[in-house]
């Protein structure tokens, strides 16, 4: 069913990869309720929805897709669900909020079924998917050394190096300097041994506590948010939430797009400029983020720490199977779950290397042709400055075309190009909060 020999791996080889990914992004399922609460939606609700939304996209893009590709509700767009859309100037509650999530998954359901978002990776220029992979690269590196304050916030210059004194400091140096050495020593499984022996030394210096126990029922104190699709397209109406449901759909059709070409391209499953089975790929994220909406949370995207397990080895869906299953398992497990996800100095040394390995496409990028180069430099260099995928993409996109006119090479420019850079401004230069 997964093709392995296909694809050159094995079953051991895939649950390794699932479980490293799964631990490198399993922080979501505690972060995510903690912003969504700030706007009011009570904390298991959010835990449970998130899991749920989790499960469909990951299971859909294990068994349907075959990639080792995880879905999940994304972070950058919580955060604007709950400062901007409900605490926004239009102070709507989080159910009409929800209600324009769910509007947003269903148009996107539809654009993922016709051949638009598959014909949008073919239109992406060669260039430009390679700074997208390595300015995923240098994003997820820059917030693991944030997380671990090896890189503090400085007033005036941004950014500085931070304590390396503290606990969080040294045990992220210290897992990082082990998981290099496993990777060297071409140790199977090297990252996920490397987190392995992080969590234990964390345990050993009181780092990691397990003080609210193991196990937990999870709950939907709320019930069904969404049980009337109907209402959903009458609040978004009522509401004139046109450019919210506008938001959600451009942001997470290229934060997805955007991680799925990163991932594709590092596990070399990518053939010419085509994603073989993109429409059923694409199809996870819509449907994760219109079901997740009817329970509570906010859209969910393609996870950037799918790249942790491809570097672990993981080629085929039943990495994706293997993420999944431990996201039921983690419903049961909520305090577990929330011990190790509470603590990034875990998981920050694989998401360093991750980063380190997806720089490498920068090799790939023409830079003696300016209108192919600087494109894919701003979309490289604004990822983690803005952190904010879809940003990246963005200011590549409207770039790209217009030095491409200037060199009289307007032809070459797919269509779609153009389109969405005429939609990439319009959001950036009138709807950006």
């Amino acid at each position: 069913m997964f093709k392995l020999k296909e694809n050159r791996t094995n079953v051991k080889t895939e649950l390794i990869a699932g479980i490293t990914t799964f631990f490198t992004m399993v922080y979501i399922v505690v972060v995510n309720p903690v912003i969504l609460s700030d706007a009011g939606v009570p904390f298991n609700q959010v835990f449970t929805a998130t899991i749920i939304a989790s499960v469909i996209g990951t299971l859909w893009m294990a068994l349907f897709a075959n990639y080792p590709i995880a879905i999940a509700p994304g972070m950058g767009l919580n955060a604007y669900f709950a400062y901007s859309v409900v605490g926004g100037p239009q102070h709507i509650n989080y159910e009409t909020a929800f209600a324009a999530v769910f509007v947003a998954g269903i148009i996107f359901v539809i654009l993922s079924l016709t051949p638009l978002r598959e014909k949008l990776i073919e239109a992406i220029p060669e260039n430009l998917k390679y700074g997208i992979t390595a300015g995923i690269g240098l994003f997820i590196a820059f917030i693991s050394l944030r997380l671990t304050k090896i890189i503090t916030a400085d007033p005036d210059n941004l950014v500085r190096l931070g304590n390396l004194h503290t606990p969080s400091a040294i045990l992220t140096i210290v897992g990082l300097a082990i998981t290099l050495i496993l990777l060297l020593l071409r140790v199977n499984g090297a990252l996920f041994f490397g987190m392995i022996i992080s969590g234990i030394i964390a345990y050993f210096t009181g780092q990691l506590s397990f003080d609210k126990g193991f196990i937990g029922i999870p709950s939907l104190p709320e019930g069904l948010i969404i049980a009337n699709p109907l209402s959903a397209f009458g609040d978004v109406i009522q509401h004139s939430l046109y450019a919210v449901v506008f938001s959600f759909i451009l942001v997470t059709i290229f934060d997805t797009t955007g991680t799925m070409v990163g991932v594709a391209n590092q596990a070399g499953l990518m053939k010419g400029d085509k994603l073989p089975r993109a429409r059923h790929a694409l199809l996870a994220d819509s449907l994760g983020t219109a079901v997740g909406a009817m329970f509570g949370t906010s859209p969910t995207t393609a996870f950037i720490e799918s790249t942790s397990g491809v570097a672990a080895g993981g080629r085929t869906g039943l990495t994706s199977l293997t993420i999944g299953v431990l996201f039921i398992l983690a419903a049961f497990f909520g305090p577990l779950v929330s011990a190790v996800s509470g603590l990034s100095a875990i998981t920050a040394p694989a998401l360093i290397i991750v980063g380190s390995l997806m720089m490498g496409s920068i090799a790939k990028i023409r830079w003696d042709e300016l209108d192919e180069a600087f494109p894919a430099f701003l979309t490289i260099l604004s990822m983690p400055l803005t952190s904010s995928i879809s940003t990246g993409i963005a200011l590549g996109f409207i770039s790209y075309p217009l030095l491409k006119i200037v060199r009289r090479k307007w032809r070459d420019v797919h269509p779609l190009v153009y389109v969405f850079a005429v939609l990439f401004f319009i959001q950036l230069a009138f709807l950006q909060k």
